[in-house]
Parts: C-alpha cells; sequence; structure tokens
C-alpha cells in the first residue's frame, strides 16, 4: 500500500519541494559562513599566518558540511518515517472501522461551518474516493503533508550549501596579504549574508531589509567572538 501511495503526487506538492530545497540550500550555505567566519578570523588574529588559516577554514568547512549534512540526513528521515507510519495507520482505520472515520470526516467539515445536506454532500464525495479520503485525514485530522523532502537529497543540499558558504569568508586568503585579507573578508561575508537575509524574507516572511541587517549581524557578532578568541590566544601564546 505504502508504494502504490507514494506514486501519487501533487503538482503543489513538487513546487512545495523545490522552495523547501532551495530554503535548505540557503540555510545551510548561512551556517556554514558564519561558523567559518568565527573560526577563520581567530585563527588569522591569533596567529597571522595565512596557511594555517587556511588550513583551520578549509577543515572547519568540510567538518561542518559533513556534520550538517548528517543532521539534515536524520531529521528529515524521521519526519518521513513518521508521516508514512501515521498514513499506513489512517489506511488501515479507513479499511477496518470507516464509519469511525467517516464521522470525523463529518466532524471535521461540521467545524468548518457546513450543515444539513451540503455536509452531508460533502462526506459523501470525500469517502467515495479512498486516495481523497486518507488525504483528508492526513492534513486536517493529523495537520501532516507531503512537503519534506527526500532525506539523501536534503542532506546532500545542505552539504554542499555548507561548503559553498564556509568558503566565501575563506576566499580572499588565497589572494591576499592577511591582514587585507581579514579586511576583504568581513566585506565580502557582511555583503553575502545581507543577500542571504533578503532572498530568506522573500522565502518565508519578514522585511528584506530588518532580515538582512539581522544576519549580517549574526555574522559579525562570530566574526567579533572570533576576533575576541584569537586576541586573547594570540598574546597567550
Amino acid at each position: 500500500m505504502r508504494k502504490s501511495l507514494r506514486k501519487i503526487r501533487d503538482p503543489s506538492e513538487r513546487h512545495g519541494g523545490a522552495s523547501s530545497l532551495f530554503n535548505e540550500f540557503i540555510l545551510g550555505g548561512q551556517d556554514g559562513l558564519v561558523n567559518v567566519l568565527g573560526i577563520i578570523l581567530g585563527m588569522a588574529i591569533a596567529t597571522s599566518d595565512a596557511k594555517l588559516v587556511i588550513i583551520a577554514g578549509l577543515a572547519a568547512a568540510f567538518a561542518e558540511s559533513i556534520s550538517m549534512a548528517a543532521v539534515a540526513y536524520t531529521s528529515t528521515k524521521a519526519q518521513e518515517d513518521f508521516y508514512y507510519s501515521e498514513e499506513e495507520r489512517e489506511v488501515y482505520e479507513i479499511k477496518t472501522v470507516p464509519s469511525k472515520e467517516r464521522k470525523e470526516i463529518y466532524d471535521i467539515y461540521y467545524a468548518k461551518g457546513f450543515r444539513r445536506k451540503l455536509l452531508n454532500d460533502i462526506v459523501k464525495n470525500i469517502t467515495s474516493n479512498k486516495r481523497r479520503w486518507l488525504d483528508i485525514m492526513m492534513k486536517e485530522e493529523l495537520g501532516l503533508t507531503k512537503s519534506f523532502l527526500h532525506p539523501i537529497k536534503t542532506a546532500l543540499i545542505v552539504g554542499l550549501s555548507a561548503i559553498i558558504g564556509s568558503l566565501i569568508p575563506l576566499f580572499t586568503f588565497f589572494f591576499l596579504p592577511i591582514k587585507t585579507a581579514i579586511v576583504y573578508s568581513l566585506i565580502i561575508s557582511a555583503i553575502a549574508l545581507f543577500i542571504t537575509g533578503i532572498v530568506e524574507a522573500k522565502l518565508t516572511v519578514g522585511h528584506w531589509i530588518k532580515k538582512g541587517i539581522q544576519l549580517t549581524l549574526i555574522g559579525m557578532t562570530a566574526a567579533l567572538i572570533g576576533f575576541i578568541v584569537g586576541k586573547i590566544l594570540g598574546i597567550s601564546i
């Protein structure tokens, strides 16, 4: 039963999946950038050695991406497993206790304000098609939809975006003297975070300027913490 149910897809699900995929990419890149920015700035201040900064930055970038990909996989897999376990339970109940499930449909639409013949027609229409019946039970009774992404796809997108985001603040240290690289790294990172905030606001809710400033401040706070730690370590060393 599960296989046959998975084959049925709604166009809105594909649209929602694309949006979720892009949102995962943005969030992964944002986290990678902020985490690595703080680390490499601390290293740059502590050591003044571009090679060490690059090594530390690359190590952090790959560790961060693998960790985030693993978390994305396990959380999405858990969401998927929960959805299908609930779906199987609803399929079983529709098959074994249809009168009870029919009454639940009746109650759902009664609560929405439908009455008499219209309410009975709605219940009859929904319960005449088991696929429709199941979808309504999942969405209206349990509040569950197939808006999640495939766990492996999610892990790959998050891991890749974390790597890309992590390389943004690190890029300048490959080509510039370390003090100049620090300045340009901060500028580029601030611009990238502000743009990320704009995109995130468009995908979700919130004013784009406020969101952009918010993410920029988060990144710069991470950089400030890295600076302080690096300064302390540099003095102690």
